[in-house]
């Protein structure tokens, strides 16, 4: 094998033209498409976008670390009796001719680790990264997609409030209640119909059944709208919903895109479980669409039980029409972003999965060992495309309008010079007042309560100006883990 001294320099010109003429054309893609989104007024996705190039440089510092590393490596020895067990596949009687492996084979040990196996470690670690990015960019478009559907439900919603505002306000009640009225009443029917839909059994039947037809029906998105608007703005009927969930699930996209500490600890626990005749990477194929049911069916129960809840009022002559009272209690240890982070987990091992089958096939060809039978990766395949679409069409549309339901008022739905504003008005108040130091840009979750107009200070009036003036009122944050307000 010839060394870089005995190799032509017209090979080695050619070589690294195609690799630096590659790299600069990807650099410069993401330049622009940065560029783009800046320009678009699209922060939250820019966000996203620098933090996939976080990604990829965290990926080209482990690429540099293998590379450097790899000569100690593949002279580190161990007794060959180490290697006879926890195999992917059988070994075959081979010798190999590698430098290490020669000197290994002097002390009667062989390589921990041979150059061609770290090479496709090397391969599969960039082939799970670019997995992943492409998944979670394909769940963002087809989300995305579906949702911009309600985005029509919307108009309608506006111009039904328009046509209500030229009429004369129906015995003397508000606008408010009279369209509280109209879009929650048949949401309670549909979700409440039959004696036997107050069976707890029943309920979550139903929930996990519907996730799979008309997840979200136009009486669901006008019911939990309404629901949003009384709670926070009841004197903005025509607040624009959509426009608010859409710029808060952009902002909660960035946090999707990562892979994190604990989802590389993932990776190495089960690469270390690929076992052969264990068929490990086939019974992992079912736990991402094990939670993903489980999550999709917990957001339509969450759905269910505000109706069950608002029709409970009734019995208690508490109101006069069913309302509907958004709760954090209905979520998972009381936690909406719980939700977030198993649909993350959920992403990021369908990645995995579809990673390691696409690098197995290319690296080792499909009649690799690795690949097992035919009928277990064929299998994981179209499992793996199962998730994907029932995650982006489903799972991720349902969290995006639920979550909303929590009780909390999410910032960074606003324009995001209004959520930097009162998120750096909040690092001043815990740098010069003390109080929990949690980092502000981790949840963008704060209790919102409306000011009366002697209330209306200067510092909250200017930093609010940009939501007052879109939202017509000004509004007090309370800070839900600091413990002051404003």
């Amino acid at each position: 094998m010839a060394s870089l001294e005995h190799t032509p320099t017209w090979v080695v010109a050619t070589v690294c033209l195609v690799i630096v003429s590659i790299s600069l054309t990807a650099e410069r893609f993401l330049h622009y498409l940065g560029k783009y989104l800046k320009h678009k007024e699209q922060k939250a996705l820019f966000s996203a976008l620098q933090r996939l190039k976080e990604e990829l440089m965290l990926l080209g510092f482990i690429s540099f670390v293998l590379s450097l590393s790899q000569g100690f490596i593949v002279n580190i020895c161990i007794p060959e009796t180490a290697t006879d067990f926890m195999l992917p596949c059988k070994r075959d009687n081979h010798s190999a001719e590698e430098e290490g492996a020669k000197i290994c084979k002097k002390k009667g040990d062989v390589p921990l680790l041979s150059l061609d196996a770290l090479h496709q470690l090397h391969i599969f670690i960039f082939v799970l990264g670019l997995v992943h990015v492409v998944f979670c960019a394909t769940t963002i478009l087809l989300g995305g997609a579906k949702m911009r559907r309600w985005k029509h439900w919307e108009k309608e919603i506006h111009r039904e409030i328009e046509k209500k505002l030229q009429q004369p306000n129906i015995e003397g009640k508000p606008l408010s209640f009279v369209l509280h009225q109209n879009h929650q009443g048949e949401f309670v029917r549909d979700h409440t119909q039959g004696f036997w839909m107050k069976l707890a059994v029943v309920s979550w039947i139903t929930a996990f059944l519907k996730q799979f037809h008309d997840s979200v029906s136009k009486s669901d998105y006008e019911a939990l709208r309404s629901a949003f608007v009384l709670k926070h703005y009841p004197k903005i009927p025509d607040f624009n919903f959509h426009k608010y969930m859409m710029r808060a699930l952009e902002h909660e996209f960035k946090r999707v895109v990562g892979i994190s500490w604990y989802l590389w600890l993932f990776v190495i626990f089960f690469l270390l479980l690929n076992i052969n005749g264990w068929h490990t990477y086939f019974w992992l194929a079912f736990l991402p669409l094990f939670l993903l049911l489980i999550v999709g069916a917990k957001l339509e129960h969450i759905i269910t039980r505000l109706a069950q809840e608002a029709v409970s009022s009734l019995s208690n002559e508490t109101e006069e029409v069913p309302t509907i009272k958004p709760s954090k209690d209905h979520f998972w240890f009381h936690n909406p972003g719980l939700v977030l982070h198993l649909i993350h987990f959920i992403l990021f091992q369908n990645s995995f999965e579809i990673g390691f089958f696409f690098w197995v096939l290319v690296s080792e060809g499909f009649g690799s060992c690795m690949m097992e039978r035919k009928p277990y990766a064929i299998s994981r395949l179209v499992i793996g495309a199962i998730i994907q679409v029932v995650c982006s069409y489903i799972t991720l549309p349902l969290y995006a309008i639920v979550t909303h339901m929590g009780g909390e008022f999410k910032l960074h739905g606003f324009a995001s010079d209004v959520h930097e504003s009162v998120h750096g008005w909040i690092t001043q108040r815990k740098k010069h007042g003390g109080g929990d130091h949690h980092d502000p840009d981790s949840g963008g979750e704060v209790k919102v309560t409306r000011a009366a107009p002697n209330e209306r200070t200067g510092s909250s009036h200017s930093m609010l100006m940009a939501a007052a003036a879109d939202l017509d009122e000004i509004v007090t944050v309370d800070d839900v883990h600091g413990g002051f307000r404003r």
